[in-house]
């Protein structure tokens, strides 16, 4: 069944809803109070820290609407072929309002994310592969890009390597046509497999 929402709705959507399920992993005061804990880095408290520190909104009115409005939305879709959403679909949502909200952006932000892997396998691109292709089209060097940064050398060359005899990455290091080509299918795909939680009528 086609989705009654577009993708550009669901795009609009993703530029509203990342920020609330990122902060407790982007904001640096969650990440200071973890390795305070006692964590040794970053990437551990990335993985460990997926808390709701959403500030002093908690008695607002508006909060508690935005809050059932994205519960709404983030509970709408179904789970299948969604490993990650389906498992957090299983948890019930808070009833404290911040925390409804955080759990809400955090399943949108994994409904996403499945998505996007179905996406990037449509496309031919493996794991390591969707790390370089992020990082080219961010303008970044893979080798510089923190998700693959720790890869011996040799192995995130021979990735490099393989993408570039798929005429993906040009001679120069960078995306040429054809990848741009890809990246943009694969973010095209990934908004209309989120439109679905959008879908008023569904």
């Amino acid at each position: 069944m086609t989705p009654l929402t577009s993708g550009a709705t669901a795009r609009r959507m993703y530029g509203l809803v990342e920020p609330i399920g990122l902060i407790p992993y982007a904001a640096g005061e969650p990440a200071e109070a973890l390795l305070a804990l006692g964590l040794r880095n970053y990437w551990d408290t990335y993985f460990a820290g997926r808390a709701a520190p959403l500030g002093d909104l908690a008695g607002n009115p508006s909060v508690a609407r935005a809050a059932d409005l994205a519960v709404k939305a983030a509970t709408r879709p179904r789970t299948e072929g969604r490993p990650l959403y389906a498992a957090l679909r299983t948890l019930p949502a808070p009833e404290q309002p911040l925390a409804r909200l955080w759990y809400a952006g955090n399943l949108l932000r994994e409904h996403r994310g499945d998505g996007h892997v179905v996406a990037l396998i449509a496309n031919g691109i493996g794991g390591t592969e969707a790390h370089v292709l992020l990082a080219l089209s961010q303008g970044m060097p893979a080798e510089k890009f923190g998700r693959v940064a720790h890869l011996p050398h040799a192995q995130l060359a021979a990735v490099v390597d393989g993408m570039r005899d798929r005429g993906l990455i040009g001679a120069d290091g960078w995306l040429t046509t054809d990848g741009r080509a890809v990246k943009a299918r694969i973010e095209a795909l990934t908004d209309d497999l989120a439109a679905p939680a959008y879908d008023a009528e569904n």
